[in-house]
């Protein structure tokens, strides 16, 4: 199993170039610890059911969308707005797991992802020469 943004690849280099990636506002600590791997990502100012964790084909994607909060009833007049709405994606290859053991968990805005390591299973095998 990888743990490995997608985004790490070189051929996603120059899509990010310009821009600032989505995932910048996801930051994740990713680490291994009792057969499990463990993904800690801060998603502040994000409800529960603005998430959304999926396993599929060995990616695991994260994903979480917030819309504005504009209320039309008052009249605002902004003078700076820094806070950022949209649709925020990370995705991390996995390789084959066992999608059902996977568990998330989000609190006081840290979302936290349980992966339970596969046994890995030998298959190099040495050919005798005749």
């Amino acid at each position: 199993m990888k743990l490995v943004p997608r985004s790490y690849y070189f051929d996603d280099f120059f899509d990010n170039f310009l821009s600032v990636p989505e995932e910048s506002n996801m930051k994740c600590d990713i680490y291994e610890k009792e057969g499990a791997y463990h993904i800690e990502m801060d998603i502040p100012g994000f409800k529960k059911e603005d998430i959304s964790v999926e396993c599929d084909k060995g990616y695991l994607t994260i994903t979480a969308e917030k819309s504005s909060s504009t209320d039309e009833s008052e009249d605002k007049k902004y003078i700076r707005r820094e806070r950022s709405y949209g649709k925020y994606k990370r995705e991390f290859y996995l390789g084959d797991v066992d999608a059902d053991g996977v568990k998330a968990n989000f609190e006081n805005g840290i979302l936290k992802i349980t992966v339970p390591k596969r046994e890995e299973i030998e298959t190099k095998k040495t050919i005798e020469i005749e």
